[in-house]
């Protein structure tokens, strides 16, 4: 729902300077920390925006009467009006004006690749010029949110704890319990919405952290944990409860969540599975995937590659794939002392799907990107383990359904690199719960759903996310579980509305 852009302080707001004097504005950079000093450390790259950094860009929006950023976001935050918020001081305001419609503000305006989405609709780019940092302003008003609360109400360990979570209870709850299945932000946001809407919402976690993804898949220079816990603490306060450590299928049956009276179940298990290439030697020492390397370096930490002979200071590193996990993995070898890290991926730099953000940190940092070349063979030294790949080179031909060009071999090129450790990252397949009955699936895995509903073929099973989508971006997730919500209060509203007394 969008807020009115005639009220008289947003009338007064746009009076105040023509658009010309606006778009004259260049966009703001926000300041980050240096290459030579953040390869050191894990600390988050991007240092966020100043309170005057963010009114100036701010003001930069034409607050347009159509406007498409609205359209460009798959949650259809109210971009204008929580932007003219923030050019007034009034960040409270823009925060409840973000609450409508997402539940991860601070990840979002870190992690969403807006370059693609609500900032490639901004009326700026028809006239060539950057876009308003959409991003980077709903980053600053979620972490003054964040910051300012915890200022007034620290937050202690103890505090946080799911047992001492004081709960703020919508006004009354229906009398149906909804079960989520997965904690990562399409899960998050169909439990915001539902508790919101007053049903009793518990989400059930296999791994020990909630998050999913969000904690398992993306290094803490990235995203800090602190704010996927910030924003978990949100959902405990207004009556969300989180259940850890329990695997839907294994520790709980599809049938003992009947039996416990849940009526409505969300899956949003993710896209775990790794995709393999299928070459020879990818089960060598040394060879790992993107998913059991991340887990193992956000999750456990990095003394665990020491245990498993596999430390990397000193070491080369090779990452193959060219998507935000390959570039995130990329980079923490380097913080972990990687004598060389590799990108290898089998198209041009132009063609990488990557965040363009995330590729010019990768830059910065020391990575060394071999585009157009494709591994085709790991190589073992006499004791069996990793320490080389053969690389096959490539051309680009014409475009494939995707409308990147297609990768094709050039005859007898090969090349031969030296490599200590293989990341794999070339994609990921759902994994969909194997005791949920009834549920149509597709060949690859990913679960079928009505695309307006998200609801399955099973009853009351609903599904969004990566388990829908196969691997795509947290807030297309997030809006997967807004329309699961919707579809799904709505036809439990209309199931009491049968009801006669």
């Amino acid at each position: 729902m969008r807020t009115d852009r005639n009220e008289t302080w947003r009338a007064r707001l746009r009076d105040e300077m023509t658009p010309k004097q606006r778009t004259a504005i260049p966009r703001v950079k926000m300041p980050e920390l240096s290459p030579e000093f953040r390869v050191t450390n894990n600390r988050e790259v991007s240092e966020g925006l100043s309170l005057e950094q963010a009114v100036l860009e701010a003001t930069r929006c034409l607050d347009c009467p159509d406007p498409g950023c609205i359209k460009g976001c798959p949650v259809h935050n109210d971009i204008p009006g929580f932007i003219k918020h923030i050019q007034r001081r009034d960040f409270p305001g823009a925060m409840k004006i973000l609450d409508r419609t997402t539940v991860l503000p601070a990840v979002c305006g870190r992690v969403c690749p807006q370059e693609k989405q609500c900032e490639a609709a901004c009326i700026y780019i028809k006239m060539g010029k950057q876009p308003v940092a959409i991003g980077n302003l709903e980053r600053y008003a979620a972490d003054f949110e964040r910051n300012v609360t915890n200022y007034i109400h620290p937050v202690s360990e103890e505090d946080s704890s799911e047992e001492s979570q004081e709960k703020e209870k919508p006004r009354h709850f229906y009398p149906m319990k909804v079960a989520v299945v997965g904690s990562g932000p399409s899960g998050l946001a169909f439990a915001g919405d539902m508790c919101r809407r007053g049903y009793h919402v518990t989400v059930f976690e296999a791994l020990s952290q909630l998050g999913g993804v969000l904690k398992y898949g993306i290094p803490e220079f990235c995203l800090p944990n602190a704010i996927v816990d910030h924003e978990i603490r949100k959902l405990k306060k207004i009556g969300v409860e989180f259940r850890k450590d329990c695997f839907i299928g294994r520790t709980l049956t599809y049938e003992d969540l009947h039996r416990q009276g849940f009526k409505g179940i969300y899956v949003a298990t993710g896209a775990g599975r790794p995709r393999f290439m299928g070459i020879p030697g990818e089960n060598l020492p040394g060879v790992m995937t993107a998913n059991e390397y991340l887990i193992r370096l956000c999750l456990v930490g990095p003394g665990v590659f020491g245990v498993n002979g596999v430390a990397l200071r000193g070491r080369r590193v090779a990452v193959i794939g060219g998507g935000n996990t390959a570039i995130d993995a990329v980079r923490c070898a380097v913080r972990m002392g990687a004598e060389r890290a590799m990108i290898v991926y089998r198209r041009g730099f132009d063609e990488m799907p990557a965040r363009k953000e995330e590729i010019r940190h990768a830059r910065e940092e020391g990575v060394e990107f071999i585009t157009l070349s494709n591994p085709v063979e790991y190589v073992a030294d006499e004791r069996g383990y990793l320490k080389g790949m053969r690389l096959q080179k490539m051309e680009l031909g014409a475009p494939d359904e995707s409308g990147r060009r297609r990768p094709v071999e050039i005859p007898d090129a090969i090349e031969e690199v030296d490599v200590d450790l293989v990341v794999i990252s070339v994609g990921y397949l759902p994994n969909p719960p194997s005791t949920l009955p009834g549920l149509s699936l597709s060949r690859y895995g990913e679960i079928i759903v009505d695309e307006e509903s998200m609801k399955s073929s099973a009853s009351a099973i609903y599904a969004g996310g990566d388990i829908v989508r196969g691997p795509s971006t947290v807030i297309l997730a997030m809006g997967d579980g807004r329309k699961a919500a919707a579809s799904m209060a709505k036809a439990f509203e209309e199931a009491m509305e049968q009801i006669e007394l």
